[in-house]
């Protein structure tokens, strides 16, 4: 579960302004941090830990706690908008907000059955438009596969049914053009892509934020896959995403935790 974590802190340096990254760039870096994609992230591990993903109310009630706790950790406007609202209207987006929280997902169904209706249930809340809602299902789907130890080929297969893949990095590469395509559309294929053209997790992580663009959320998006693919992540980028919520015993529960473990991390595998 710390991979959409890791990639958000890791490409969270990078997000936009990537022209001193090079390729082989270090992990580590002290500019790692935290954005919206980890606090939504964990957002969606508390609903299903509370088993109120069907709850609208309760969560959408969730989602806007974890988010009036955060504010200032980057949100898009019309996201915010929605978070600080007191209505429960529907809100229809096909940002790519849906698909960079949706790991725990992923980890938590026991059946492809389950992904699909939680990934659903959880996205549509704030993401109900058609492709929102793809982007989403999608990501859940290929961690839930991957961590059922699905062949690389198995995944390829599911993933070219949805999407376009890119044949290549060049291309890759090439599809970032700035600013306004922050949407599933577009953010989705790019981290898929980037999952089948590298051979590791930390690979992976590289690539996609070389890639540039929106680079905290596609890696949180590629990141998830990798983990589950290859078994794990990288200890010492874990404990960099933990300390950011260090003084939140909540999430910390949500991270460490022996319960939270066997429903969203790497005891799951297999």
């Amino acid at each position: 579960m710390w991979g959409a974590l890791i990639g958000d802190g890791v490409g969270s340096v990078y997000e936009f302004n990537n022209e001193a990254c090079q390729k082989d760039f270090d992990l580590d870096n002290p500019a790692f941090h935290f954005t919206d994609d980890s606090v939504m992230t964990l957002a969606v591990m508390d609903i299903l830990y509370q088993g109120i993903a069907l709850d609208k109310k309760k969560a959408v009630d969730c989602f806007r706690e974890w988010g009036r706790r955060y504010p200032d950790a980057g949100y898009g406007r019309s996201f915010f908008r929605w978070i600080m609202s007191d209505d429960y209207f529907i809100n229809d987006s096909y940002g790519n907000g849906a698909a960079m929280r949706i790991s725990p997902v992923g980890w938590f169904a026991n059946s492809q059955k389950d992904v699909k209706i939680l990934s659903d249930a959880i996205t549509g809340l704030s993401h109900h438009h058609p492709e929102g809602l793809k982007g989403a299902e999608v990501t859940a789907m290929l961690i839930y596969l991957a961590r059922k130890k699905k062949s690389k080929a198995d995944l390829f297969s599911y993933a070219k049914s949805k999407y376009v893949l890119f044949k290549n990095y060049e291309d890759l590469r090439a599809s970032n053009k700035g600013h306004g395509l922050e949407i599933c559309q577009v953010s989705v294929p790019q981290a898929i892509s980037a999952f089948f053209l590298t051979d590791s997790f930390a690979d992976c992580l590289r690539a996609i934020v070389y890639a540039g663009g929106d680079a905290d959320t596609t890696a949180a998006i590629a990141c998830s896959i990798a983990e589950a693919y290859y078994g794990g992540s990288d200890s010492k980028l874990i404990q960099l995403a933990a300390a950011g919520f260090k003084n939140d015993p909540e999430a910390m529960f949500l991270l460490h935790d022996q319960k939270a473990r066997l429903l969203f991390h790497d005891a799951k595998l297999g």
